[in-house]
């Protein structure tokens, strides 16, 4: 048998940490790591096993013979099994090989620590340091202000094997190859952060990255782990934010995952009712056991410290927070209250949080929640679950929902409009037309849009032009920032040669001009989460399908006056109160000839005239394009 020297990484206090579930950097400690000992090289080991009878390291450099290198387990019952394997080095394949207690059943596992994974389909770890020097200090020095929650926050979500292909060598581009490509992008079309679907490694390309075996590895299919740091080196560099997809919801059953992974129920919870999710055929982690706290709060952080990340977007929020979620009577236990909220996640995504904004006071976590649970993003001290975001559901429901509508109904449907305020200011909401709303029939978002040609992409700009005067932070997916066609398909490249075509440029140039907007208008994010930064001035006309609102900085002089025209009618000599007297000039009109608009409806500067309308002092006239909206400042 080849030697194993008995080494280890951990004090007790680590141990005793991970055993109560507060150890936040177990990746420094726990999977592999490269060293040298007494003069010899080779490759520590460390992983948690409390079920297995015996633990070996089966690898390229013991020819995957079991029993080769058998670990020793730690003496204090933590379950560690660990040892230093010479010879063993950067590039060596490994998995463990663990015999259990249970039925003497045997297991073959990817080390859940790894840094990183063969190439899916091979499902080996790999022994890896990454060693990066970063260039990126002038923005973490500034990130608190750019990540801040009255700051600018324009999302582009990305699925990286699909934005951009290397269309003739049919071929992801590299981390290499986006650090050029999609980094120069989004600079062109000043979006502020790009969010990534999950990088972390996953087996199966048609999970889009949801289903996770590597989580402290980018996935290889687009490069090495240093590749990586260098896309976000370069974002960082070019000024944009990076927000990372990250799932503790759930985690495959594939045979080298997480499941079952030393011949007991070690990270999914026992009880099937807690422990499996119907939906998605997979397993759900054991909120209440430390160790596992441990693990997935140490995952959390490992990609705010090791990779710069400046956010994380946690998927299925729902699916944690109820015990019936997709579940019927009698599938589900009630929690010791008898209600259906899974109180182990929630005291886990508070602890969560608060360990990510003690550590990392400059990022954000963003939640996708789909229900009315209450204080998502209100801090933990307050009794919420302590997120900096969460995406609004409703909003996007009821807005595609009513643009989807002929415009000669929608009169009938203001309220679908209208209803997003009356509880926009309980969260702090992000905007989300995510990657959710362009698959399984549910058509791109240009495909929603009813009317001939240029009404559909007239509809297409009033919607973004909406939802970029709408209170919140703003999420778009690749390919809706040019009017993709057809809906998205996870193994093509986006129809980049639409841009040959005048309708989608003009939408491209349209969203390129609301990001600018959004980004030097005060009044549009500094209080883009407060009551305070809006005004209704009036929602009434559904006759007309016209609604007219104030924006507000934290300054008055900064204030804007947003009128959206919902119907292919030109309104002219449409009247609107004012908040004072002055002079206003038009900021933004969705409708001119460079956007593919008419370019017929513009507003000179205009007066206010000492006339009482909607219940105010003062009123202009104004004209609003047909399917258009215009933005207006005091002068």
């Amino acid at each position: 048998m080849a030697e194993v020297i008995a080494h280890s990484l951990f004090t007790d206090f680590d141990i005793d940490l991970f055993k109560a579930g507060k150890h936040y950097k177990l990746y420094e400690k726990m999977g592999s790591h490269i060293m040298t000992l007494n003069g010899v090289e080779g490759t520590y080991f460390a992983v948690w096993a409390p079920s297995a009878k015996m633990v070996s390291v089966i690898g390229d450099f013991n020819f995957w013979v079991e029993g080769e290198h058998r670990l020793n387990v730690r003496w204090d019952e933590s379950g560690i099994w660990e040892g230093f394997i010479p010879g063993a080095g950067k590039g060596s394949t490994y998995k463990y090989k663990i015999q259990s207690h249970n039925s003497d059943i045997k297991t073959e596992k990817a080390d859940p620590y790894a840094r990183r994974c063969e190439h899916p389909p091979k499902t080996a770890s790999i022994v890896w340091d990454e060693p990066y020097k970063w260039k990126d200090a002038k923005w973490m020095k500034k990130r608190k202000k750019n990540n801040a929650l009255n700051a600018p926050f324009s999302v582009y979500e990305v699925h990286l094997g699909s934005w951009k292909r290397k269309l003739e060598e049919n071929r992801f581009l590299t981390y290499e190859e986006l650090a050029d490509d999609l980094v120069t992008y989004l600079k062109e079309m000043n979006f502020t952060h790009v969010e990534l679907m999950p990088v972390m490694e996953y087996p199966y390309d048609p999970s889009w990255g949801y289903q996770l075996t590597g989580y402290f590895a980018p996935t290889s299919r687009f490069g090495y782990p240093e590749e990586f740091k260098l896309l976000v080196d370069k974002l960082h560099q070019s000024d944009i934010g990076i927000i990372l997809d990250w799932v503790p919801s759930h985690f495959p059953e594939d045979a080298h995952g997480l499941g079952f992974f030393d011949g007991s129920h070690l990270y999914e919870h026992p009880d099937k009712r807690k422990g499996y999710h119907p939906d998605w055929k997979s397993l759900i982690f054991n909120y209440g056991r430390n160790e596992v706290k441990s693990f997935l709060i140490s995952n959390a952080i490992f990609w705010l410290d090791q990779y710069h990340a400046d956010g994380l977007r946690v998927d299925a929020v729902a699916s944690m927070l109820f015990l019936d979620y997709s579940r019927d009577d009698g599938e589900w236990e009630p929690n010791m209250y008898g209600g259906r909220e899974n109180l182990e996640a929630m005291a886990f995504l508070r602890e969560m949080n608060e360990a990510v904004y003690t550590m990392f006071p400059d990022v954000q976590t963003i939640a996708e929640e789909s229900t009315s649970f209450p204080m998502v993003s209100k801090p933990t001290f307050l009794g919420g679950l302590g997120f900096g975001m969460k995406w609004m559901m409703g909003w996007m429901h009821d807005t595609l929902q009513y643009f989807a509508k002929e415009p000669i109904y929608r009169k009938h449907h203001q309220n679908d409009l209208t209803f997003s305020m009356t509880y926009a200011f309980t969260e702090n909401f992000m905007l989300p037309l995510s990657h959710d709303e362009v698959v399984y029939g549910k058509h791109s978002i240009l495909g929603r849009m009813p009317g001939d040609e240029w009404q559909r992409f007239a509809n297409l700009r009033l919607l973004y032009s909406y939802m970029f005067t709408h209170p919140g932070t703003n999420l778009l997916f690749q390919g809706a920032e040019f009017g993709q066609s057809e809906e998205w398909n996870f193994q093509q490249s986006l129809d980049w040669h639409l841009l040959e075509y005048a309708p989608h440029k003009g939408v491209q140039q349209l969203l390129k001009a609301l990001n600018t907007l959004y980004r030097s208008e005060p009044a549009l994010h500094e209080k883009q989460f407060s009551a305070e930064g809006f005004e209704w001035i009036d929602y009434n006309d559904a006759e007309n399908s016209v609604l007219v609102y104030i924006r507000k900085g934290e300054k008055r002089k900064d204030d804007l006056i947003v009128a959206c025209n919902m119907t292919p009618m030109a309104r002219e000599n449409y009247r609107i109160g004012l908040p004072k007297k002055g002079k206003l000039k038009e900021v933004f009109n969705s409708d001119l000839k460079t956007f593919f608009g008419t370019g017929d409806y513009k507003n000179k500067q205009l007066t206010s005239e000492k006339t009482s309308w909607q219940f105010r002092d003062h009123s202009v006239e104004i004209t609003i394009p047909p399917l258009g909206m215009v933005t207006f400042r005091y002068v």
